[in-house]
């Protein structure tokens, strides 16, 4: 869980309400999102943590968390080609 997180940076708008939200995730996914990512931080300070058959550890909720990876980073790719095709529309040649 943690190498998809450590080699991306969070990406987040502010919605309709004024709340911050990761783009691509409701508010309510974004709160779990960021729950079960510090789930991760208790395990490593000393909370005991699951191993699966192979020894690797295993974070509680880490299935939900890389699917809210993946419905985020796939948001965030998507409005950077969308950004980028709007900002080349923008540039005039002389």
């Amino acid at each position: 869980m943690t190498s998809l997180r450590d080699n991306a940076p969070r990406r987040y708008f502010i919605d309709e309400v004024g709340r911050r939200v990761l783009i691509g995730l409701t508010h309510e996914e974004t709160f779990e999102f960021e729950r079960l990512d510090g789930q991760s931080i208790l395990h490593r300070e000393g909370r005991p943590a699951t191993h699966d058959e192979r020894g690797r550890w295993v974070a509680d909720g880490e299935q939900r968390w890389l699917e809210l990876y993946a419905k985020h980073e796939g948001a965030w790719k998507a409005w950077m080609a969308q950004s980028r095709k709007e900002q080349g529309s923008n540039f005039s040649l002389y």
